[in-house]
């Protein structure tokens, strides 16, 4: 057994950690290579005012399949603030493609922000010193809080303004495992460690049964990932 895996109370428990659990394939590859560190692991999902539910269900699916020992499902409402396409059905979701060149509207305005406020508060109350988040800097749609300068000054944010922070003797980390990876990196890492991909959904307008346009831009991403990978594809498209 490593150092990491013993409870920082001295005991030989595995010790916990927060993993957010969106549904899609990137969070699910984060919360199976928590676990295959020897984590215990709390699933943190949230029903925020996204377009569809067909992600929290997957997002069920995945949590038990990969064992995490409880999983908790937070009602918040960012659709009520609007200005994204995940939460404002009168917004589109583009299908052409990204361009990398600016934000696009299916960035979620302080999304990650957030789900990290929520998880770092779940992490004092279970004295879990680590919080897995599937965010990516290289294949991704440019969401500002997907980089690594973001992730950095959250924590240090975190060790500033807890109390785990500031009396435990350790610091609080939000752990990026798949931060520098590709997606078909993602997907073959996933792969490894046994994680389902066909109960994931990824798609921006997902329907309710979870099948995907194909056409978004998550759907170009994960589409070509899976590609890349030579790892069959088992989304069901609509």
């Amino acid at each position: 057994m490593t150092k990491q895996d013993v409870d920082t109370r001295g005991t030989d428990a595995p010790r916990p950690a927060i993993v957010l659990v969106s549904g899609g394939l990137d969070s699910a590859t984060c919360l199976a290579i928590a676990r295959a560190e020897g984590h215990r692991c709390h699933a943190l999902s949230f029903q925020y005012g996204q377009r569809h539910h067909a992600e929290l269900n997957a997002a069920r699916k995945v949590a038990a399949q990969l064992g995490a020992v409880e999983h908790r499902v937070m009602q918040i409402d960012l659709g009520a603030f609007g200005g994204s396409a995940l939460t404002d059905t009168s917004i589109a979701v583009p299908e052409d493609g990204a361009s990398g060149a600016t934000i696009p509207v299916t960035y979620v305005p302080a999304r990650n922000t957030v789900f990290l406020a929520f998880a770092l508060a779940w992490a004092e109350v279970l004295q879990a010193h680590d919080i897995f988040i599937g965010v990516n800097a290289v294949d991704y749609s440019g969401y500002p809080d997907c980089r690594p300068e973001f992730i950095d000054a959250f924590a240090r944010m975190a060790n500033l303004a807890t109390r785990e922070g500031i009396e435990g003797r350790e610091p609080l980390r939000i752990r990026t495992p798949l931060i520098d990876l590709r997606k078909a990196e993602i997907i073959s890492r996933g792969a490894a460690l046994g994680v389902d991909f066909g109960t994931t959904v990824s798609c921006y307008q997902a329907d309710e049964q979870g099948r995907a346009c194909g056409r978004c831009d998550s759907c170009r991403l994960r589409a070509a990932g899976f590609e890349a990978a030579g790892v069959p594809d088992p989304t069901v498209y609509r």
